[in-house]
């Protein structure tokens, strides 16, 4: 790693070299227009995104050449935003079939309306060593000293240079920084080309946000893999200390980040809407067991993400970090996309397979794959605005190769994009890549026949009255109360251009029930049982949003539980990250008089230890909980609720326990 005061030397020659080009503005100049800079904290909220004439073009000359009812199919793509892939040197400056940043930015003023601002998306990509563990993406620099000064000296530095132009600075510009780079550094160092180039990652990288940070306008995102990769614990713990080495090593330390993209040009579902619990039990085993996730609790992106987001704010990052989704080619949709639940099913492989959306038999397929569809379009807020999710993005243009794979013309290429290849999961179980038959198509470059299955399998469809862009996931789902038979839910209303008609509400993956309002009472059910709910909505148009946040509650005992003794108690998960979790629980006065006090009790059945509370003073001896309220919440009248949470470690399985309420 090239020592800080060789750093200083090389930023200043590169600062004299790039101002006599005229790339580089005065800092007089720039310091007015950038000071006036508002450092927003959801640069998505409130703006349009850019679209890139490079990949419209792309789109509409395919669309052209498709004609027909797919051809104005496809022609709906191009009014999506899309990222700008800064792959290597040669693309700061551009071609003659590619604009360069320059012209980007010009065009993104351009696109500006009136005093909204525009959000330029660009994927910084070209560390030294890039792609260490494929082969399709192959950088142009070597995981060297001399590799990371080329990196530093004639790629960031001009970037940032670009970027600074005070002429930009009404654009915001979302910088995804160094796609699979850091996820590398943490699950793949037995390999050792990967092992070799770590130390140029973190110092790039470093360097790279220290420049990039600077500028008022530029909001930096690392990229965090995806939910197959990382979303083990085992992986998610040390990626999370990775990410603080690296925001520490910054001049500006974890105010270098604003916050973490997930799924980059990859396939994970945003949601598995009937696989919704990995915990749940099939044929004895949870459902985690499966062959396809192989003990990984994530199933999906809304779940890795808010897992991933905990365990980095555990690691000292702001609660204000953002977390981003590339729904780009993520969407499943098409025939093969299970539409109800399949209970069917008795042992946990065929279950999974019975009600998977990933249609992918291998979840480690990444090239080109056969049957993904383009997901949910580019939106702020998804889950509304107190979600860690802040913005649905397609940062990898969908219709661009992922790689080639090798043959006598194609000698640079990558096994795992051979669609006659396979591939071994390090168990000892073989499958085949899951890449798309008939082409053999270089990495970013035009692939027709995958543009136009990604829109025959789009999931929102194209084509319909409300764009296609579907409702937002309900937000906020939580349990509002609980007797021996009955769970009590709310949830935030979604939106959507079409206009939402209703929402489905779903217990334990299956559908219990349709609604037109945000709350709902399933009834029929047995006492003192744990069942978990998520709920979806609907749009007049027919799209199907994706699943809320799955929560869980917990019945009364048969002999009324707490509700005989004048309180029921209501549990529900809120994130799960696969070695802890938050929990939070609904008290609700069932009987007739005021009470002044209430205390709940549980007993795990694992090893769950909580660690801290709120809104109520809690203490465990062995597997006993007791929760007892505080002076302010203790007193409730008859049908009034409260609520008290708590975070807590385990190990192994994490089922909802059996809940006691005391009233006094």
């Amino acid at each position: 790693m090239p020592h800080p005061a060789l750093r200083r030397l090389r930023t200043a020659a590169a600062a004299t070299l790039l101002g006599a080009t005229g790339l580089l503005p005065s800092l007089g100049a720039a310091t007015p227009a950038h000071a006036a800079t508002v450092h927003v904290a959801n640069p998505f909220a409130g703006a349009i995104g850019y679209l890139n004439p490079d990949f419209t073009a792309e789109v509409k000359a395919q669309a052209a050449s498709d004609g027909g009812t797919l051809g104005a199919l496809e022609s709906q793509v191009a009014a999506n935003p899309t990222a700008v892939w800064l792959d290597r040197i040669g693309a700061i400056t551009g071609d003659a079939s590619h604009l360069g940043l320059q012209a980007h930015l010009d065009h993104a003023l351009a696109q500006q309306q009136g005093s909204t601002p525009v959000v330029f998306q660009v994927v910084v990509y070209d560390l030294p060593g890039r792609d260490c563990a494929a082969l399709a993406s192959n950088g142009e620099l070597p995981a060297t000293a001399a590799g990371l000064t080329t990196y530093e000296t004639q790629y960031i530095d001009p970037i940032a240079a670009v970027l600074s132009n005070p002429k930009y600075a009404g654009v915001r510009v979302a910088a995804v920084i160094e796609p699979d780079s850091l996820p590398n550094a943490v699950t793949n160092q037995s390999k050792p080309a990967c092992a070799t180039a770590t130390p140029y990652y973190e110092a790039g990288i470093e360097y790279a946000l220290d420049k990039l940070h600077a500028i008022p306008n530029v909001y930096d995102y690392l990229d965090i893999g995806h939910a197959g990769w990382l979303g083990w614990s085992n992986n998610m713990v040390p990626a999370g200390r990775e990410y603080a080495k690296i925001a520490q090593a910054t001049t500006a330390g974890f105010a270098s980040i604003d916050g973490f993209v997930s799924d980059t040009a990859n396939t994970t579902p945003l949601s598995e809407p009937f696989l919704p619990d990995s915990g749940l039990t099939v044929g004895g085993q949870p459902l985690k067991s499966a062959n396809f996730y192989q003990y990984n609790p994530q199933f999906d992106e809304y779940h890795y993400d808010t897992a991933m987001y905990a365990t980095l704010v555990s690691n000292g990052f702001p609660s204000s970090i953002g977390m981003l989704v590339d729904t780009s080619r993520n969407g499943w949709g098409g025939s093969t996309r299970p539409t109800a639940l399949n209970s069917a099913p008795t042992t946990v492989d065929a279950y999974v397979a019975a009600n998977k959306v990933d249609q992918k038999h291998f979840r480690g397929s990444w090239c080109n794959i056969n049957g993904a569809g383009i997901g949910a379009r580019p939106q702020a807020q998804p889950y509304g605005a107190g979600s860690p999710i802040i913005a649905f993005l397609w940062v990898k243009p969908p219709g661009e190769s992922d790689g080639d794979y090798p043959t006598a013309s194609h000698p640079h290429g990558d096994p795992h994009c051979d669609p006659n290849g396979t591939q071994t999961d390090g168990n000892g179980n073989t499958y085949p890549t899951d890449a798309i038959p008939g082409d053999d198509i270089p990495a970013g470059q035009w692939f027709p026949a995958q543009f136009r299955q990604l829109v025959q399998n789009a999931y929102p469809a194209f084509g319909s009255t409300g764009g296609g862009t579907g409702p937002t996931a309900p937000s906020g789902l939580t349990v509002t109360g609980t007797t021996s038979g009955s769970v009590s839910l709310s949830w935030t209303a979604s939106t959507d251009p079409a206009g939402v008609t209703g929402y489905s509400v779903y217990r334990n993956g299956a559908k219990v029930a349709t609604v037109t309002g945000t709350g709902y009472t399933d009834s029929g059910l047995s006492p003192a049982t744990a069942y978990q709910y998520t709920v979806t909505a609907q749009d007049a148009a027919g799209n199907v949003s994706p699943a809320s946040a799955a929560v869980t509650a917990t019945t009364a005992s048969s002999g009324g539980g707490g509700g005989s003794s004048g309180c029921s108690a209501g549990y529900a998960v809120g994130n799960d990250w696969g070695s802890g979790f938050t929990a939070g629980v609904t008290v609700t006065n069932t009987g007739t008089t005021p009470i002044k006090s209430w205390t709940v009790t549980w007993s795990w059945g694992g090893n769950q230890q909580i660690t801290n509370s709120w809104n109520a003073t809690a203490a465990q001896s062995g597997s006993t909980v007791t929760a007892a309220s505080q002076s302010y919440n203790g007193a409730l009248t008859p049908n009034a609720s409260t609520s008290f949470g708590f975070q807590a470690t385990y190990s192994g399985g994490n089922t909802a326990p059996s809940l006691t309420c005391t009233a006094s």
